[in-house]
């Protein structure tokens, strides 16, 4: 009975480890759902926080940021590049 609980943890454990070493959002599906316009806040739900973020002020009139995500594994990379925090450009390598 003990030996049926310690199996039954141990493929729960298995199974968690699986999904965390799966769950990379940085893909071309996600990257499919990045639309121009859209806010850093929205682009975070759906890649999660950048692995590289730099940012530029131009005089008050306007802002620019350049985020990167990367998927260490794959290889994939996603480049977007916000004016004033609204998607204005974005691309996908692998």
């Amino acid at each position: 009975m003990k030996k049926n609980r310690i199996i039954k943890l141990f493929t729960v454990f298995c199974l968690a480890l699986f999904l965390l070493g799966c769950d990379s959002k940085v893909n071309e599906d996600n990257f499919k759902k990045i639309r121009n316009g859209m806010t850093m806040t929205e682009v975070k739900a759906i890649l999660g926080d950048p692995k590289d973020s730099k940012s530029i002020g131009i005089g008050g009139l306007a802002s620019g940021t350049s985020a990167t995500w990367k998927d260490d594994k794959t290889g994939a990379s996603i480049n977007i590049q916000f004016l004033n925090d609204a998607v204005q450009l974005s691309t996908f390598s692998k």
